[in-house]
């Protein structure tokens, strides 16, 4: 089981591209399960949870002022790369939105795998996403509406009940579970992954298959934005953490955890209120960064960072 875990999850960049193009080539079976979307991604956060426990968050108060520097970095360094990359690219405003909302997210679950892989610090990894995670409540849907500004209604309270119950709660009860010891977690946690992985297939392939008609139109121009977005932030995470005096280490840590944004939950919300093109950026993203993570952690891991 293990072994079949390792190679599925390892696959994962192909996944999402077969099912992509799947969706892309016969919409009519996907295009109607956008109401699957949210309750996917509450799994892939409650899967989370699943590998948290209450002791973990002493690792935040232990490595405080480092992680105050990457939520920092975090919401700082992708929002205005987003709203530059809008503005530079004269991208349509309902595309423009989806972009935005992907740099306001928190970092997503896949920067601690490849934290992994690039012999980061996983421990500081994690604690940086559960932090910008919490977080997300409160500076997502602010920062969205200060970078998208007053000229389109934006529902900044009901984006944040929405991101408390896609989010919070089921990572809650994760860590209620997993910390309670009611289940063989062990066995559980081996199969954590690919439950993460198939979801997040399904979130990309369901709005792929929703905008399978605008993707000729505007897929290209959607797609290298995203590649510039991760890429731009990735490097301005790793610049950043040098110039403050911090290790090879840590400064890989912070730049994963930056570039790697939980598009899942952008692409969730930028479905719910504003539409499956607003959702284009999220999904393109979700592929993009689960195929420039494992090249950059490949890389790093041979030049012994």
């Amino acid at each position: 089981m293990k072994n079949f875990v390792a190679t599925s999850t390892s696959l994962f960049p192909l996944w999402v591209i077969l099912f992509s193009f799947w969706a892309f080539l016969e919409p009519q079976y996907w295009s109607n399960l956008s109401f699957l979307i949210i309750p996917l991604l509450s799994l892939i956060m409650f899967s989370m949870g699943l590998t948290l426990k209450v002791e973990d968050f002493l690792r935040i108060l232990k490595n405080f002022k480092i992680v105050c520097v990457g939520i920092f970095l975090q919401f700082l360094i992708m929002p205005i790369l987003g709203f530059l990359l809008v503005k530079f690219f004269d991208l349509e405003q309902i595309i423009g939105i989806g972009v935005i909302l992907v740099g306001c997210a928190p970092g997503g679950t896949a920067s601690n795998v490849i934290c992994y892989l690039a012999k980061g610090d996983v421990a500081l990894s994690i604690s940086l996403t559960v932090c910008s995670t919490i977080l997300a409540v409160f500076f997502m849907p602010l920062l969205f509406w200060l970078y998208t500004g007053s000229s389109i209604e934006i529902p900044i309270f009901q984006m944040m009940v929405s991101i408390f119950k896609i989010v919070i709660i089921p990572v809650s009860l994760g860590i209620i579970l997993n910390s309670l010891g009611f289940l063989n977690m062990e066995k559980i946690k081996i199969c954590l992954p690919l439950v993460a992985i198939v979801a997040i297939v399904f979130i990309i392939t369901i709005i792929i298959g929703s905008n399978s008609n605008e993707i000729f139109k505007h897929g290209p121009k959607i797609f290298f934005t995203v590649i510039c977005h991760n890429l731009l932030g990735i490097f301005l995470g790793f610049y950043f953490c040098k110039k403050m005096n911090y290790t090879n280490k840590i400064a890989k840590t912070m730049a994963i955890e930056i570039g790697m944004q939980n598009s899942g939950l952008a692409t969730a919300l930028a479905m719910k209120y504003f539409g499956p093109l607003s959702a284009l950026a999220g999904a393109f993203f979700s592929i993009w960064h689960n195929i420039s993570g494992p090249i950059l952690a490949s890389f790093w891991k041979k030049k012994n960072l």
